[in-house]
């Protein structure tokens, strides 16, 4: 999470690096592009998420989408790139009227949209992945698709295995890996979705400079769409800010953080603060444990979490800290080692188990493994609550509302589970919490949130810290890391060093540690 009226002074924009390729000769004509769209509306029941929004997005410009979860800015974008359809008002390229209605036609049309949790298929490799969608697709010649592929990845310093599964990829990777497929698909217009989670400062600093590039030298138009202020502050020419499904402001940059927030919620905000808490025993406990993953291992670790205790694994996404995030709430089984909640040995034990002794698991991927599209909200809250062969369904939804009430989720009871926004499915998850676990072991739990969501995540967590939970947890977001965490385990490639007091650690020094330098 990032606090973005108060950005660290530790803080600095990603510095500009030499570009490792060179654009394709390509005329600025080919690819400017004017995109307006005219008194857009869309509703999700009676959820107005876009409310009469006209804007015009000129080519050879970054301009960034801001405001709060649920302000409407992911269903403008998914309207604009064909994923949803609106219930009224028109899209304009460079003139004349488009009327696609699916992502297809607005690839078609020139624009290509790069979503949050990216749309891949799993039974494909990378490289079957990246065809998919072309004329001709899997039947195009294999050795142009490799030569292709590993062209676009050098552009931006990714580094893709064309024959790996999918499944074996980050989310990071995945972006990287949807980000060249679009640009294969000669779109014209790119639309990112928080395109910096879980990719490094080097190889962000790499995909800035490539977005710089496309924009003034092909004169691409690029939507960004980011919780991460410092990001827009680095990257954009301009801002657009909605609120409640409409549009209120529009910012040439530069602009503050300050300037930036207040536009977005309307008045500025403070950093949740953490009290002080006496620690209590031993929460969980892994004894040289190995886990083993598909890139790679954590070897003979040990770890003790105490109650009351936060512990934050940083590290560059698939260095580790993932497997034992697992481990330790049992969604994988260690190759060796023990591990014990309590007083309790639940080595090779199943995660309901592990749930029933008051762990619970939080992934990274809301719609993968925390949630269940095409379930609306009361399912799943019967699927947590329910007992015995038979539901309540009249209890279950009176449950539902109070839970979506007490956790400000913007939704009804009857809402499936994928029309709710990032920010909203996060706080669905809080409520499918258990009230007082013993350990929360969160993958990234503030993943695509906007401030005041993200500070409100945390002090849903405060709350249950205050009461003996232990939370041990990951985050891409060193701020995040610094200031909620009493002590930091960095990863790097499988490899774990402690930083045992977290307050004595700058955000400078841990992403350089992070890096992998460890010198005094």
């Amino acid at each position: 999470m990032a606090l973005a009226n108060s950005l660290p002074e530790q803080w600095s924009a990603p510095q500009r690096v030499p570009l490792p390729f060179s654009l394709p000769p390509q005329s600025c004509e080919e690819t400017a592009m004017e995109i307006q769209l005219k008194h857009i509306h869309k509703r999700f029941g009676s959820i107005h998420a876009n409310n009469d929004i006209s804007v015009t997005f000129a080519s050879g410009r970054i301009t960034g989408i801001l405001g709060e979860n649920g302000a409407g800015k992911s269903t403008l974008m998914k309207i604009l790139s064909g994923y949803h359809s609106a219930d009224s008002g028109e899209i304009w390229v460079d003139g004349a009227r488009a009327r696609y209605h699916e992502p297809l036609g607005a690839l078609q049309s020139g624009i290509g949209m790069l979503q949050q949790d990216p749309l891949d298929i799993a039974a494909f490799t990378v490289l079957e992945n990246f065809i998919y969608g072309r004329s001709g697709g899997l039947l195009l010649g294999e050795r142009a698709a490799r030569r292709e592929l590993a062209q676009l990845c050098d552009r931006f310093g990714f580094r893709l295995d064309p024959d790996a599964p999918v499944t074996t990829l980050t989310i990071g990777e995945r972006q990287q890996l949807e980000i060249v497929r679009l640009l294969a698909l000669g779109v014209r217009t790119l639309i990112l979705d928080e395109p910096t989670t879980g990719i490094s400062a080097e190889q962000k600093a790499i995909l800035f400079d490539a977005l710089r590039a496309l924009a003034r030298t092909e004169s691409m138009s690029i939507l960004l769409v980011s919780h991460k202020l410092e990001d827009v502050i680095a990257l954009c020419d301009e801002v657009i800010v909605l609120r409640g499904g409409a549009l209120v402001g529009r910012c040439a940059m530069p602009a503050t953080a300050e300037q930036l927030v207040s536009m977005m919620f309307g008045q500025t905000l403070r950093a949740e603060s953490r009290a002080p808490i006496a620690l209590g025993e031993t929460a969980a406990h892994l004894q040289d444990v190995t886990v083993r993953g598909k890139r790679v291992s954590v070897e003979h670790f040990s770890l003790s979490v105490r109650a009351g205790e936060v512990v934050g694994l940083a590290g560059l996404d698939g260095s580790g800290q993932e497997l034992i995030l697992r481990c330790i709430s049992g969604v994988i089984k260690p190759q060796r080692g023990r591990v014990r909640i309590g007083s309790q040995d639940l080595t090779g034990r199943p995660y309901r188990d592990f749930l029933r002794h008051g762990v619970a698991f939080g992934a990274a991927g809301r719609l993968e493994e925390g949630l269940v599209a095409g379930l609306t909200l009361t399912e799943h809250i019967a699927l947590v609550n329910g007992h015995g062969r038979f539901l309540n369904w009249t209890r279950a939804r009176l449950q539902t509302a109070e839970r979506l009430t007490l956790y400000d989720v913007r939704g009804t009871p009857e809402s499936p589970v994928e029309t709710l926004s990032g920010g909203n499915q996060q706080r669905l998850l809080m409520a499918l919490l258990p009230h007082q676990p013993v350990l929360l072991a969160l993958e990234q739990p503030t993943r695509g949130l906007d401030v005041d969501s993200a500070r409100w995540i945390w002090h849903q967590l405060l709350l249950r810290r205050e009461s003996g939970t232990a939370i041990l947890f990951s985050s891409p977001e060193l701020d995040e890391l610094v200031t909620y965490s009493d002590r930091i385990l960095v990863f790097v490639s499988g490899r774990v060093f402690e930083i045992p007091d977290a307050s004595q650690v700058s955000i400078e020094e841990l992403g350089r540690r992070i890096g992998g330098d460890f010198a005094d």
